[in-house]
């Protein structure tokens, strides 16, 4: 490293400024100056060769006032003057205690230049007693930034809120809007936690990287952070979640590269689990015998016959467990009259079919765990109404001992069902005294029960975070240590979780939220436009932040025969083409007929084909329920595929697609041939076409069509 001092004039006003010519790709630059006052100025500046971030010491406050996307060449000056804020209190029951303490109120006392990579300021606040150690993070290879505190104090205090970014830019926005913390009401679970913030021409992306997080803009100004509610101690210190700043090269596409960023920072590789699930099979009636049958069936079926990979998994859904015996000591006991008490002759029958075994379990003791909660609240477990607390102690220290000898065990795939609540109904600890969480007696909430109707009223929604957020928590912690026990389990978090893209650094898929285990309608139109409804609502309307390629959405199902091999294949293709790379098979094994296996084969080998593709999947066109073509599309340098579905009862449509990057296309694509896995879409067969231009499809009612695109 070579460090030259050179010393310039600037605007009547001497300072020295250190040039540091160095051959890393991450450079700290640090300039001194003068204030208006006559204080030394002091600029630090972390970047690489995407973006750069300037820290300014001011008369010993710390802000940052310039961020700069090397992607697209946009320097943004921030308007605030703040960094960072805390909300803290003598405790969140303790009214009229809380206040608002800002980067402003410290003063700097110690710069740390750690490393190339990471940049540190030790700052101090005497009035509060209080030592924060404010740290920046840029790694060279990466598009984004990463920002933390460690928070020290001298007496004890509350940590309410703490917000690790405060952007002031004119063009901050945030995408998705709602905000349903709901005890009940069907379909009406939208808490908006875990959601980024963007900005509509830098072309940046914000955010906290914690599930439970809420990040929102207000006058124009974005604040990255979360609840905590928990009291430091004197002498120990805190260390916050981390906050993220990335960039994309144009605003318009910003979605693309916060998925990107999703991607590298998720905890295990996208990849694409295909499974059985006894559930649509035998429901709560399932026994080792009943599922050694399906399981043999399937394999033979699919693999043995006709050529399949083996699948990923076979999962036994509710009903092995004996929600009957006492939970107190020991959680998830097995049904010895249904199934080995070890689970021994289920290994062995999924071994043989060169697979693994799932289980169905739910965090929360739901649907048909919620026999055991009388008996474990009786015994002093911490339950709430119908369901366990996610936050107590005791009772999730036992879920997490039986979660992680199962996994020890070889268990290698989880479907956990039920986690805060349900598609209609959701409970909340806000006692808080039973795990040392927040109370929040002020608001009024004694007599009221854990799923009392009146929670839903807005002046709740902090007091029922707090319990999200130390559930969430707890939740994460298993999910670590079952990663450790076996990095290649996958995990899957369904009824009762929400939809933050952060939550893949712990778990692989996440159930879609507000939408029934099966698609409801009388045909499989009918049933399309139901799921694909939720979609168009969830992605387009409502603009959830989430990769759909992550999605847990109770599909594929086929649970009678006798529909034709024509309204099968569109059906499953469609289904397939949502660009999941999580596929759970809903099938009723004995009522198949040879010819709904070779479809469900032939579907199965297509996702296995275009599967590289879904990493970037997305939904385009109209919406279902009006009658408007819609469907999904994924792309990569080396081709893609497009479906379409006319959801119209009577009327033929014409879709006019054009091969664009607002489809997900690139320009490395050049021209490409178009093929179909159906036999319906014989007039595009066999056509060349290249990236930019635009094509017709027509499709008669109820028609779906599959067209894959391969680079020549």
């Amino acid at each position: 490293m070579l460090l030259q001092l050179s010393k310039m004039k600037n605007s009547g006003a001497m300072y020295y400024k250190v040039v540091i010519k160095i051959y890393w790709t991450i450079i700290i630059i640090m300039t001194l100056s003068l204030n208006a006052n006559g204080q030394n100025r002091k600029s630090f500046s972390i970047s690489n060769k995407f973006l750069s971030r300037t820290i300014v010491i001011d008369g010993g406050n710390i802000r940052t006032s310039k961020i700069f996307n090397r992607l697209n060449g946009k320097e943004i000056d921030l308007l605030n003057k703040e960094d960072f804020r805390l909300r803290i209190s003598e405790g969140t029951d303790v009214e009229n205690s809380d206040v608002i303490i800002t980067s402003k109120d410290f003063v700097v006392k110690e710069v740390f230049k750690d490393s190339a990579e990471k940049l540190s300021f030790l700052l101090e606040n005497k009035d509060y007693q209080l030592e924060v150690t404010l740290v920046y993070e840029l790694k060279r290879e990466n598009r984004f930034l990463n920002k933390y505190l460690v928070v020290k104090s001298g007496r004890p205090v509350t940590l309410e809120r703490i917000d690790l970014e405060v952007i002031s830019v004119d063009d901050i926005y945030q995408p998705y809007k709602l905000k349903q913390i709901t005890a009940w009401g069907p379909a009406q679970w939208r808490p908006g936690l875990g959601q980024p913030l963007y900005t509509e021409e830098s072309a940046t992306y914000w955010g906290t990287e914690f599930p439970a997080s809420y990040n929102y803009v207000e006058n124009k100004t974005g604040y990255c952070g979360y609840l905590l509610g928990k009291q430091i101690e004197p002498g120990k210190s805190y260390t916050t979640y981390k906050s993220v700043l990335g960039v994309g090269d144009d605003a318009r596409f910003i979605q693309d590269s916060f998925f990107e960023y999703i991607d590298q920072i998720r905890v295990r590789p996208f990849r694409l689990q295909v499974q059985y699930n006894s559930w649509f099979d035998f429901y709560n009636n399932v026994t080792r015998e009943k599922f050694a049958n399906s399981v043999e069936k399937v394999n033979q079926e699919l693999h043995i016959e006709r050529g399949l990979s083996p699948l990923n998994a076979y999962v036994i859904d509710d009903g092995w467990q004996d929600s009957e015996a006492d939970w107190s000591k020991e959680m998830w006991k097995v049904n010895s009259e249904r199934f080995d008490i070890d689970l021994k002759s289920s290994f062995e029958t999924v071994h043989k079919a060169r697979s693994n075994l799932g289980l169905w379990l739910s965090p929360g003791c739901n649907f048909g765990a919620r026999q055991a909660v009388p008996l474990m609240k009786e015994k002093g477990l911490e339950a709430l109404d119908e369901y366990m607390s996610l936050a107590g102690p005791v009772y999730m220290q036992l879920l997490e001992d039986r979660m992680l000898e199962l996994t020890t065990d070889g268990v290698s795939y989880f479907k956990l069902d039920g986690l805060f609540g349900h598609l209609n109904r959701r409970e909340f600890d806000f006692q808080g005294t039973d795990y040392g969480g927040a109370t929040m007696p002020q608001l009024g909430v004694e007599g009221f029960k854990p799923a009392d109707m009146r929670l839903n009223d807005h002046k709740y929604d902090e007091l029922k975070t707090y319990y999200l957020v130390a559930g969430t928590e707890r939740l994460m912690d298993i999910f670590k240590k079952q990663n450790e026990i076996n990095p290649d389990i996958y995990i899957v978090i369904s009824n009762g979780a929400y939809l933050s893209p952060w939550w893949l650094q712990y778990v692989d898929a996440v159930w879609m939220i507000n939408a029934g285990d099966a698609a409801e309608g009388s045909g499989r139109r009918q049933e399309l436009i139901y799921r694909d409804e939720v979609y168009y609502n969830t992605w387009v309307t409502e603009r959830t932040q989430f990769p759909i390629n992550s999605v847990f959405n109770h599909e594929p199902k086929k649970t009678k025969t006798g529909e034709s091999v024509k309204q099968f294949s569109e059906y499953l293709w469609m289904n397939l083409s949502r660009g999941t790379g999580f596929v759970e098979l809903y099938i009723k094994t004995e009522v198949l007929s040879e010819r709904d296996w070779d479809v469900l084969a032939s579907g199965l080998k297509w996702v296995q084909k275009v599967f590289p593709y879904f990493k970037k999947a997305k939904m385009h066109g109209g919406n279902p329920q009006k009658g408007q073509v819609y469907g999904y599309t994924g792309w990569n340098d080396k081709g893609g595929y497009i479906s379409f579905h006319n959801p119209s009862e009577t009327s033929t449509q014409t879709y006019t697609v054009k091969l664009s990057r607002a489809l997900g296309t690139t320009p490395f694509l050049g021209e490409m041939l178009i093929s179909s896995p159906l036999d319906n879409a014989m007039e595009l067969v066999g056509r060349k076409i290249k990236e930019g231009e635009q094509m017709d499809v027509i499709l008669s009612p109820g028609q779906v069509k599959i067209l894959e695109f391969t680079a020549i």
